[in-house]
């Protein structure tokens, strides 16, 4: 039976700039990949899909998610730093491998999070200002989370991004390889659900399948009722994707 999903919601976006990729390597190890495109257009679209699918393999031929993620970002890095500047998106890449731990990478916003007996727990710290400068007394909303501070298509190193926003371009991390339920978010699908304050554990139950699916809906929906109303003659919602995984050792 398969053990992984992706669903996807548009949202009132004009086109859908997130992707997903799986891929695993003779080896058994398996890269899951999420990727949230910046902007909206057919190029941007094709360029993110190409480009998961790029990081999925780099990772799990690699079995690791830094080196697989930091393979594509320095790839893209060099070809933008000869052509000029080009597409970008939010990764995050998570490779399981038989016998060893997790490995999590990302760069930007989009997130992944491990549920394990009910709890959800974030894997990632994203890469916006709301990171750099978090709420405050003075400023209660903290700086803007939509201005992220690292992204792929990037030509910026890791000492460029440290020194202007204190954390590296990629940020990498590891957990237990016990059985848990792995998930991969773009902001569109985990922002709407956090804003409510709703339990994350509780919004991604069933198979993996059926999870990924309504997970996504009530995003978009919770979206659109919110900005409907601030403003009843506007309702927006973002790109919304996940990537369900159950993983067992």
């Amino acid at each position: 039976m398969r053990t992984y999903a992706t669903a996807q919601q548009t949202g009132t976006d004009p086109v859908q700039c997130d992707a997903t990729a799986v891929h695993t390597a003779p080896s058994g190890a398996r890269a899951y990949v999420l990727l949230d495109g910046i902007g909206r257009s057919q190029g941007i679209r094709e360029w993110t899909r190409t480009a998961a699918r790029q990081v999925a393999r780099a990772a799990s031929r690699r079995g690791d998610a830094e080196a697989g993620l930091r393979h594509v970002y320095n790839r893209c890095a060099a070809e933008r730093a000869v052509h000029g500047s080009g597409p970008k998106a939010a990764a995050v890449v998570v490779v399981t491998a038989p016998g060893k731990p997790t490995t999590i990478a990302w760069c930007g916003d989009s997130r992944a999070y491990s549920i394990r007996h009910g709890v959800a727990h974030q894997l990632t710290a994203d890469h916006n200002l709301r990171r750099v400068y978090p709420p405050c007394t003075v400023f209660p909303e903290g700086g803007n989370r939509n201005r992220i501070t690292s992204c792929l298509g990037s030509t910026a190193t890791d000492q460029d991004v440290m020194n202007v926003y204190g954390h590296p371009a990629i940020e990498a991390t590891t957990c237990h390889a016990d059985t848990h339920r792995l998930v991969l978010a773009s902001d569109g699908a985990y922002e709407p659900h956090t804003d409510a304050g709703r339990d994350l554990a509780s919004e991604l139950v069933g198979l993996p399948g059926e999870a990924a699916r309504a997970f996504t809906a009530s995003a978009v929906h919770r979206a659109a009722a919110t900005t409907r109303a601030l403003d009843p003659n506007r309702a927006y919602a973002d790109n919304a994707t996940v990537l369900v995984a159950d993983i067992r050792p």
